[in-house]
């Protein structure tokens, strides 16, 4: 049923649209023109037009390293619908995201770039778009970034003798990597010719690269099917045990500049390119970290308590602190964390995502000695007050805790991509650019750059 209402609003596009042509002629206001049909959602081509002038921006200056028009629109129309797909799946498994929260997340962008509300404002629609087209990014961000956490607590897991292998190659290495990639994906049970034509596709690109005929940035720009691509394919800096084992090895005997021969990896096929290497006294201090010291106030949502009565109880609590409360004394008598109720809500020093990543980014945002506003995480309602910061030595218990947050978020990057391509791949998909599904449509020439010849 899915697919066929989703083909029936393609056809109804793609006849015309009579209707559409009698407004137009009456002299109304143009409908958006519709760029893709995503399962029962729309990509509308104000969306596209918008997400490309982004880009381009971004790239001012170095617009010969963009790729043709139409394949920047493919790659940035993937990357819609790659959102599309995630907000729906995040819609089916009950995660929601509260006006608070957004305006929480935008009142912390602010307060981290020096900005006030209305200079915020103004920014917002210098880019191109308006304060509400803003808004609405931030709190689709914040979905993915709940649904993949929720993804991660249920899927992803490290074990002690992970953690001892990582400290002990840690002591013999001491070396950080900057890594980009190129990635030809492959989808779960490919057939023989599907990885003929990964292979194929790989083995073009390497050849353009070894003629001089791209540089890497540009060609994972063109080429590349990672979620990176139109960042160049950058991993940013890693350390071994953030290295798959399999490319780690291979990585210690490169020289920056070097790209590796193709590699088939869990996700398919890729070009590694070691961009620079760096030891741990380079990586600025790598085992100092900063901590903060904070406490705070938790109203919990439970089966006897409903959201709404946890935000009315943490709005009233709010107003008491406003009104010059004693912030541990209210601790005391209203926090329902179990942990730190007796101690005035103190939780000790920690680093900032300790306790998730809405908790982390609130008291990051916040000053010594400020109170946040109530904003929600996984646990309930919040109010944090941020007492203190420092710059810590890790010690063993953090450089363990640091070790396994590292090998989970590498972990978790090759298990999130896979499940992305699992979702774009059950997705029925039209292009109306081209007017077919996606299943019929003929790929780009530009997507498979041909094999050097002899």
């Amino acid at each position: 049923m899915k697919k066929f209402l989703a083909y029936l609003l393609a056809a109804f596009v793609l006849s015309g649209a009579p209707a559409f042509a009698q407004q137009t002629a009456a002299g109304l206001q143009p409908v958006d023109r519709i760029a893709a049909v995503v399962d029962e959602d729309v990509v509308l081509r104000s969306e596209l037009d918008r997400a490309v002038t982004n880009v381009t921006r971004q790239y001012a200056g170095r617009e010969n390293q963009l790729p043709p028009r139409d394949v920047l629109e493919r790659q940035v129309l993937e990357r819609l619908v790659l959102m599309k797909l995630q907000l729906a799946r995040a819609e089916q498994t009950g995660v929601r995201v509260t006006d608070q929260e957004v305006d929480s997340a935008i009142a912390g962008i602010a307060q981290q770039n020096r900005l006030t509300m209305d200079q915020l404002r103004q920014q917002a629609v210098a880019d191109g778009g308006t304060f509400e087209d803003f808004r609405n990014s931030i709190r689709d961000e914040l979905i993915v970034q709940r649904l993949r956490q929720r993804f991660a607590q249920s899927r992803i897991s490290v074990s002690e003798a992970e953690i001892e292998s990582a400290l002990a190659a840690q002591k013999s290495a001491g070396a950080q990597y900057h890594l980009a990639h190129i990635l030809v994906a492959l989808p779960e049970g490919a057939t023989p010719e599907q990885i003929k034509t990964a292979r194929s596709k790989i083995e073009g690109v390497q050849g353009l690269l070894d003629r001089g005929e791209m540089d890497f940035s540009a060609a994972a720009v063109r080429y590349s099917d990672s979620p990176n691509a139109l960042e160049g394919g950058d991993l940013g800096w890693r350390s071994s045990d953030e290295i798959p084992a399999a490319f780690a090895s291979l990585i210690k005997n490169m020289k920056p500049g070097d790209v590796s021969a193709p590699l088939r990896g869990a996700s398919g096929f890729q070009l590694l390119k070691l961009v620079e290497v760096r030891d741990e006294a380079q990586a600025g201090s790598a085992n100092l970290v900063t901590q903060v010291h904070a406490r705070h106030i938790l109203v919990r949502v439970t089966d006897t308590t409903t959201e709404a009565a946890a935000k009315s109880k943490i709005d009233t609590i709010a107003a008491r602190l406003k009104g010059g409360a004693d912030f541990a004394q209210v601790a005391r008598e209203e926090s329902q964390d179990l942990n730190s109720q007796a101690k005035g809500g103190d939780l000790g020093w920690f680093v900032p995502e300790q306790f998730g990543t809405e908790f982390g980014m609130q008291v990051s945002a916040l000053s010594d000695g400020q109170v946040s506003a109530p904003f929600h995480s996984d646990a309930g309602w919040h109010i944090v007050q941020r007492i203190a910061t420092r710059q810590q030595d890790a010690s063993e218990d953090n450089r363990r805790a640091r070790i396994s947050d590292t090998i989970g978020r590498r972990k978790l990057e090759e298990e999130w991509n896979r499940y992305l391509q699992e979702m774009r791949g059950e997705a029925y998909f039209v292009d109306m650019r081209n007017g077919l599904p996606a299943e019929q449509a003929a790929p780009a020439a530009e997507t498979k750059p041909a094999k050097p010849k002899g």
